[in-house]
């Protein structure tokens, strides 16, 4: 399975905030999508980092930082490892897992095209996983279970 197939990224907006955004931008931006990391992309959509949930704490609590005042591009993760359409669910679990990152942008060139979160990749091998075991369950027991 590639990470293009996963269903729960397939058509959604990709929500992004520019780096020289407040964190109050980005957390109202986080809260009203219901989302825990937004792609911080400069005028032209390039990705320049990522600002989540985690560093928005981290920032609060070492800085005691004004969330009206405090630029994202002062906070935000500038290292950002990447994800693309053909990337293999599986290695990117593990790179997501070893990494400690939950929120991995999908690129196709120079464009995002995604926003992946671990709850995402978790969610769709489970339900792969539960439609192999009913297929099982099936074959094992001579048919379609009623």
């Amino acid at each position: 399975m590639k990470i293009k197939d996963i269903s729960r990224i397939k058509g959604r907006e990709v929500i992004t905030v520019k780096a020289n955004s407040t964190l109050s931008e980005a957390i109202e931006k986080m809260v009203n999508n219901s989302i825990g990391a937004l792609p911080v992309c400069e005028a032209d959509e390039k990705l320049v980092g990522v600002i989540s949930e985690r560093d928005i704490l981290r920032s609060l609590y070492q800085r005691s930082n004004d969330i009206g005042t405090t630029r994202i591009r002062d906070v935000m993760t500038k290292d950002v490892i990447v994800g693309v359409p053909d990337d293999d669910v599986e290695s990117t679990l593990k790179i997501m897992s070893d990494k400690g990152i939950r929120h991995l942008p999908v690129m196709s060139g120079e464009k995002i095209v995604g926003m992946l979160s671990i709850r995402d990749v978790i969610e769709e091998k489970l339900t792969e996983r539960n439609t192999q075991v009913r297929y099982l369950h099936d074959y094992i027991a001579g048919g379609p279970s009623q």
